[in-house]
């Protein structure tokens, strides 16, 4: 043992580094240095530079659900001072036989009787139209802050093309509940008001589900309005191609009608003249997503001459210098 000590002394000695230990048989390896926290994540979990991590996200996320949550309220309590109104022409309107839409209809009306069959029945109904007055007011807001949010989090030409998709979102979900508003329920509301089965049953309708089948009309056709919108995002970011829309039209006509028979009475008049709107959306979302596939081939085609530009430049700059006999520039080795 002695005679190896001495051994691995003397080669270290010969080695010519004179800080060098003698070997010890009984020395134990020093303790690796602890690593910081960040280091002790793996690669493929830290945040890169400019990214932001998951609980900032999430955080993130709830500041701009509060934002959006506050705006409404702040619609809804201005929406307050207008009850009256908004009861009067919003809610009550569509029961009264003078209704402006049943004359730009030409639809043969009837008032409509409505009852409160329910303790809370009317109490729902005046605080539910004034919510659902004060959330249409306040969807830009909504949609603005779905928006700031998602925005950080796409490439530049991404964020370029998509800039105006937050005031698109908002102008098709105002004009798809209008659509329900003004066209789909007035059609239903005299639809089912003068449907009988016998002249000894008359119709009046609980003012519980009389709110809840407007506000089904309004804000189904508002959500239905968006598809120019969503396809759009889609072909952005790649998921959709106009070719594939075009493939799945005669599916789409399909779709639509079954959509349609879900959201307007069993009529095929009003069927109709929900699919008529929905088909037309339908086709703007082609038209919309081969814009953004030209507008793709354009950018991608100029990438394409500016990396040949710089490559003809860079191989012109090469055959300079190699004729002139300098040699090429480089990195300094020093």
């Amino acid at each position: 043992m002695d005679v190896w000590r001495s051994r691995s002394q003397k080669a270290a000695a010969s080695s010519g580094d004179g800080a060098a230990d003698p070997v010890r048989l009984d020395q134990t390896p020093p303790p690796a240095p602890r690593q910081a926290p960040s280091e002790a994540v793996p690669a493929h979990m830290q945040a890169a530079a400019g990214e932001m991590p998951f609980l900032d996200h999430l955080e993130e996320l709830r500041w701009r659900i509060l934002k959006a949550l506050g705006g409404i309220l702040v619609c809804v309590v201005a929406c307050l001072f207008f009850t009256d109104w908004i009861i009067d022409a919003l809610l009550l309107g569509p029961t009264r036989a003078d209704f402006f839409m049943y004359e730009a209809l030409r639809l043969s009306a009837v008032d409509i009787v409505l009852q409160n069959r329910t303790v809370t029945g009317q109490f729902f109904a005046f605080f539910g139209t004034v919510i659902a007055a004060g959330v249409v007011i306040g969807s830009p807001i909504v949609v603005y802050q779905t928006w700031k949010f998602i925005e950080p989090g796409l490439y530049p030409s991404e964020r370029k093309g998509l800039r105006f998709a937050a005031v698109f979102a908002a102008f098709f979900f105002a004009l798809g509940i209008s659509f329900g508003y003004l066209i789909i329920a007035p059609i239903a509301l005299q639809f089912f008001a003068q449907f009988q089965i016998s002249e000894t049953i008359v119709n009046e309708f609980d003012i519980s589900k009389y709110f809840s089948m407007l506000i089904t009309w309004a804000f189904g056709a508002g959500i239905l309005f968006e598809l120019p919108v969503v396809v759009t995002i889609l072909a952005k970011v790649g998921v959709l191609t106009q070719a594939m829309l075009k493939a799945g039209r005669r599916y789409a006509v399909v779709v639509v009608l079954i959509i349609s028979a879900f959201i307007t009475p069993p009529d095929p008049w009003s069927q109709v003249l929900m699919a008529i709107p929905l088909m037309g959306l339908f086709e703007l979302s082609i038209w919309l997503t081969g814009v953004v596939e030209r507008q793709r081939a354009r950018e991608l085609a100029a990438e394409e001459r500016r990396e040949a530009k710089e490559r003809a430049t860079r191989e012109a700059q090469a055959t300079t210098e190699a004729a002139s006999g300098e040699p090429p520039a480089g990195p300094n080795p020093e």
